[in-house]
């Protein structure tokens, strides 16, 4: 008796296509087998990453199975392999129906192919070259189709549009909401929005990639270069945790346009609209060209050597006279690995140990048991197999896209997704369960989840928690989040942006350690920026150096350099009244120091009234460098465009200035050098996020509406500030003031009514927006935009009052 075939091969079965025998997968479509096997089927609407249409009919093959031939040719998008089934692409037979539809489909397009914008790399031209008709049999009048608004990030010519419905399909299976649809029947179709509106979704612009013809283009990019003039670079996203992989087209050195590039196990073959057309920030008129220096009569532009030799000297002047412990070292966690390295090497070599980036953080305490790096638990592509998440303190559609619409992926698959917020944030699932709580009773609900899960195990929380948990009274949401996670076999908890900007952040997470602990669901981080993993490894930590080794003597965090000010800072890529947690606290900081030297690639008002010495860096486009994403994973990049100027690198500015102050280790010639340098000295990482940790304790509220200060998500760093297009979207024009219905009636306050909100005795006038969202008893006013900028702290209370 032969012995059984492994188990995969009850899977696989025989097709012949063109004469030559494959093997396919059962259940596969004709199409997947053949594009496996780098066999050209001319398509239309079949994407692989979308629900199968078969509405384009481009795909005709001829088939034939059991001996007898398909009565007519079959799309093969839509037709399932069989065992021993026969396909021919390049018949006779099917090339006749492939030109055939092929003339159907140019009935009506328009002959506009030297004024689209999609010329050159237009599947239409592609397909038609191969299939199309030397002339035209059509003489009858064309249609023409009106253009559709869809807002300040797509163009639309929808007359050149072939009812594909890649686009409406996008929108409503992967970004979660149908928003285009189709009017009409037959060659009168018309593909738009249901309710003549924007596109609202933060993926939108993938309609632009999946359309193959030039109905759908990008607006901000329309009509600025041809594809045929533009060089390809690959990349790395720099606007999230993610490491979503991009390509960058520059024409002579200048960036005009960012795709996504595939890479399944992070990004898929999609990128957000914030990684997509933030590239207009790096072409900002805000750009500095040139070093600048402060005089006695105002600022004056002066050479590299002048600038380094005068920030050189007053630094170590200032380090002798004044101490190290006067310094300030803040970075951005967008920042490259390599820059965030020789920062730290250079903090070092001066003594100094108040270095940090974690800008946004309000809460250090127990920062010692704290993950190496926020690591995310698991990979990103590994969150589509949980059966259960519970989100706390996030918005993780809007704050990182891409682990939003893995999350979707997985709900749709049956997991059952929970969440814990301060505002009930839109998703594109269903939620399983939910609990909106103002921000001093995020740590109550999430203790109420803790609780459940000790009584159902009759045990006792850590010594550290029990006064917190053991006082907590689960309701029957909390119940039901808690059997949930205890009930899944693969269940994750998400500490969000909302959750790592939390006063008692560390309270959080070490109450999610315990419900992993007792749930065994594992515990992950969503971080603030491209490369705060990065940040971390290359020791930007007032308590930690290089890997997450201790620092002899710890320095002051980001938070203390601002509430208690430097005589002196050194600030790399950041913008603090944008970047840090209090801005108007951070402002008045730098604005008190003695000596500020900014590397930054663009200036500002505020700038020139704090700074000294001003450095022109590179943005990461600009740069060759590396991210550290969510997960743990190093992907290094090139320089695509040219910057701006005598801007010079971040890294080699860095290097040049070690030098100036006489430190060792400043000999560095690439980048690459620097980061291998430092991958050495880092060497193998233990992620673990089952430390408990110390506890803050939990805020309590005060005599007014609690602050939700949320991250606009056109507002996370300062080049997509200055992104013109997204700021014109829904997302960009934030609601300054949103408050509950009922706090509004309380308040007498209607939509649309002036407000006067105070702070600390800080006061602006915001616009009201009434939302049932916000939890009663809180106020959204959002940080990192002037108009709340005054407010200062993003936690506290808030006194709204009407006028």
């Amino acid at each position: 008796m032969s012995a059984k075939p492994e188990a995969v091969a009850d899977d696989m079965l025989s097709v012949i296509v063109d004469d030559v025998e494959y093997k396919a997968r059962k259940g596969a479509m004709i199409i997947e087998v053949t594009d496996e096997n780098d066999i050209s089927v001319p398509r239309f609407c079949y994407h692989k990453k979308l629900p199968v249409a078969a509405n384009c009919r481009m795909c005709m093959v001829q088939v034939e199975m059991g001996g007898r031939m398909a009565p007519k040719p079959l799309p093969a998008c839509a037709t399932p392999v069989a065992d021993g089934m026969k396909v021919w692409t390049q018949s006779d037979y099917a090339r006749k129906a492939q030109r055939a539809v092929m003339e159907f489909l140019l009935i009506n397009h328009p002959l506009d192919c030297p004024i689209c914008d999609q010329g050159g790399e237009c599947e239409l031209q592609d397909v038609a070259l191969e299939y199309g008709r030397g002339i035209s049999r059509f003489t009858e009048k064309k249609r023409v189709v009106p253009e559709k608004n869809f807002g300040p990030l797509i163009a639309s010519d929808m007359t050149r549009c072939i009812h594909c419905t890649r686009c409406v399909r996008f929108l409503e299976h992967v970004a979660g909401f149908k928003e285009l649809g189709g009017l009409g029947r037959g060659e009168n179709v018309e593909i738009g929005t249901c309710i003549q509106h924007n596109i609202e979704s933060e993926l939108s612009g993938n309609i632009i990639d999946v359309c193959p013809v030039g109905a759908l283009t990008s607006r901000p990019f329309r009509f600025s270069a041809r594809a045929w003039e533009l060089e390809q670079t690959p990349s790395i996203a720099a606007h999230d945790c993610v490491g979503s992989n991009i390509y960058l087209h520059t024409r002579r050195g200048k960036l005009m346009r960012v795709v996504p590039r595939e890479n399944e196990a992070i990004n898929e073959v999609w990128a957000t609209d914030r990684d997509r057309f933030a590239y207009q920030g790096i072409n900002s008129e805000d750009r500095l060209g040139s070093p600048m220096v402060k005089r006695a009569d105002g600022w004056q532009e002066v050479e590299w050597e002048e600038a380094l030799h005068i920030a050189a000297q007053a630094i170590t002047e200032r380090v002798k006279e004044q101490g190290a412990d006067q310094l300030g070292m803040l970075a951005s966690p967008g920042a490259t690995l390599e820059e965030l390295a020789l920062f730290n090497q250079l903090a070092e070599g001066l003594g100094v140990s108040s270095i940090d980036h974690r800008l946004r953080q309000t809460d250090f305490t127990g920062q010692a048991q704290q993950p190496v790096f926020p690591f995310l638990g698991q990979t990103i592509e590994e969150l589509e197999q949980a059966n259960a998440i519970l989100v706390v303190g996030g918005n993780l559609r809007k704050d990182q896209p891409i682990i939003g619409h893995r999350i979707r992926k997985a709900a749709k698959a049956g997991a059952s997704v929970m969440m814990i917020n301060p505002v009930d944030y839109p998703v594109t699932y269903k939620l399983a369960h939910r609990s909106i709580v103002t921000p001093s009773h995020l740590v109550q609900s999430l203790s109420g989840v803790a609780a459940a899960l000790l009584q159902s195990r009759k045990a006792r929380a850590p010594e550290a928690l029990q006064t917190i948990i053991e006082q907590t009274l689960p309701n029957d949401t909390e119940q039901a989040m808690a059997a949930t996670l205890a009930d899944a076999d693969n269940a994750t908890v998400l500490l969000g942006l909302d959750a790592a900007m939390h006063p008692a952040f560390s309270t959080l997470r070490a109450i999610a350690v315990l419900i992993g602990e007792l749930s065994g669901a594992k515990i992950g981080f969503v971080s603030d920026g491209a490369n705060s993993a990065g940040a971390c490894l290359a020791g930007v930590l007032p308590h930690r150096s290089v890997g997450g080794a201790a620092r002899e003597s710890s320095g002051m965090d980001a938070g203390q350099m601002i509430a208690q000010p430097r005589k002196n800072y050194l600030l790399l890529n950041i913008e603090p009244e944008y970047d840090c947690a209090n801005g108007a606290q951070a402002l008045a900081a730098m604005q008190q120091a003695g000596f500020v030297v900014a590397l930054t690639p663009y200036v500002t008002d505020s700038m020139r009234d704090y700074a000294d010495v001003l450095l022109p860096v590179n943005v990461y486009a600009e740069t060759s460098g590396t991210f550290v994403n969510v997960e743990g994973r190093w992907q290094s990049f090139v320089a695509a465009s040219r910057a701006p100027g005598d801007s010079r690198p971040g890294w080699k500015v860095l290097r040049v200035l070690g030098n100036l102050l006489d430190l060792d280790g400043f000999d560095q010639v690439s980048s690459e050098q620097v980061r291998d340098a430092l991958s050495q000295q880092v060497g193998e990482v233990e992620l673990d996020n089952s430390a408990f940790g110390d506890a803050a304790t939990p805020p309590s509220a005060g005599g007014g509406l609690e602050r939700i200060a949320t991250l606009p998500m056109y507002a996370v760093d300062n080049i997509v500030r200055r992104a013109e297009s997204l700021q014109l979207t829904p997302d960009g024009q934030v609601a300054l003031l949103r408050l509950n219905p009922d706090d509004a009636a309380a308040l007498s306050l209607a939509e649309g009514d002036r407000a006067t909100v105070s702070e600390d005795g800080n006061s602006v006038t915001l616009e009201v927006v009434i939302d049932k969202r916000v939890a009663k008893g809180a106020a959204v006013a959002p940080q990192a935009i002037e108009a709340t900028l005054a407010l200062g702290a993003p936690s506290g209370t808030l006194q709204v009052k009407k006028g």
